[in-house]
């Protein structure tokens, strides 16, 4: 089962490699993986550890903040709806 937490980290960083123009496979390069790994983030199917999210970050030019901002008042919603 894919925590909400593991599906807003991947939607944050979708929205942002999409806002610089850049393409999985741009992302990975830089990042030291396969565009798989890039995609497999995006879609939950796999956890991004603490090293890596701090990858993501100076790859996209963000603080690791970025990446959970929003995520208590998506957190509340998903709970509602439970």
């Amino acid at each position: 089962m894919t925590e909400i937490v593991d599906v807003h980290l991947g939607r944050r960083l979708r929205q942002r490699r999409r806002l610089l123009h850049l393409t999985q496979s741009d992302l990975a390069a830089t990042c030291g993986v396969g565009f798989q790994q890039i995609q497999k983030y995006e879609c939950a199917t796999h956890r991004i550890s603490a090293a890596m999210l701090w990858r993501l970050a100076g790859a996209l030019g963000v603080g690791t903040q970025y990446f959970y901002e929003g995520l208590d008042s998506e957190a509340s919603a998903e709970q509602r709806v439970a």
